[in-house]
C-alpha cells in the first residue's frame, strides 16, 4: 500500500469527521503548494491569500465528495482552488469576450534571455498581463489544460482561449526581450 495513500485517507476520514485536527494537518500539509498556485493566478498578495482560504474552507465543506477511487487528494484540491482562484478573478474583473480572432502564433525567446530571469521575476511579468490572459496563461502553460478545458471552464470559446494564450506569449515575450540583466523588470511593458 502506498505510504501517501494510507495518510491521505487518514486525513480524508479525519476531515469527514470534522477533527480539527486532521483539518490543520490538510491544511499545511498542502498550504505552500496552493499558495504558489494562488499566486500564479491572482495580481496581489491579499487576493491570493482570499483565493486560499475560500479553497480551503470549499475543500473542508465538500471533502464528503472527495471519492480516493477517481483520483489523488491532492489532484482534488489543486482543481478546487484553480476554481477558487478563477472565481475570485471574476468578481474582480470582467473578462472581455467580444469576437477575437482564432490566432496561434509560435513565441520564440532566446535562451540568454531567460537565464537572465528567476522564477520570482517571471512570476511579476506573468502578473501584469491582463487578468483573462494571465488566467488563460496559467491553466494552458504552467497546469496543462486543453483549450477546450479552459473554455469550459471560464465560459469562452476555444479561439478566445487560443488568442488570450496567444496575446500572453507575445506580451511576455516582449517584456523579457526589455529585460536586462541588472533589473529584469526594468520598464517590462516599454
Amino acid at each position: 500500500m502506498n505510504l501517501f495513500f494510507s495518510r491521505d485517507n487518514k486525513l480524508v476520514k479525519g476531515c469527514k469527521a470534522n477533527k480539527r485536527q486532521a483539518q490543520e494537518v490538510l491544511y499545511k500539509l498542502y498550504y505552500e503548494d496552493m499558495l504558489r498556485l494562488c499566486f500564479r493566478y491572482l495580481r496581489s498578495d491579499d487576493l491570493a491569500l482570499e483565493a486560499l482560504n475560500s479553497g480551503f474552507l470549499k475543500i473542508f465543506q465538500n471533502i464528503n465528495t472527495f471519492d480516493p477511487q477517481k483520483g489523488d487528494l491532492g489532484a482534488w484540491i489543486r482543481t478546487i482552488m484553480v476554481r477558487s482562484c478563477i472565481d475570485l478573478s471574476r468578481k474582480e474583473a470582467r473578462f472581455n469576450y467580444s469576437a477575437i480572432q482564432d490566432v496561434t502564433e509560435e513565441v520564440y525567446i532566446e535562451p540568454s534571455v531567460l537565464d537572465k530571469l528567476f522564477a520570482e521575476d517571471l512570476l511579476k511579468l506573468i502578473r501584469l498581463l491582463p487578468v483573462a490572459t494571465q488566467i488563460v496563461f496559467n491553466l494552458s502553460v504552467i497546469d496543462g489544460y486543453s483549450h477546450q478545458e479552459i473554455a469550459e471552464q471560464l465560459g469562452i470559446s476555444e479561439g478566445t482561449s487560443r488568442w488570450h494564450l496567444s496575446e500572453a506569449k507575445k506580451q511576455l515575450r516582449t517584456m523579457l526581450k526589455n529585460a536586462t540583466i541588472d533589473n529584469p523588470l526594468k520598464n517590462p511593458g516599454s
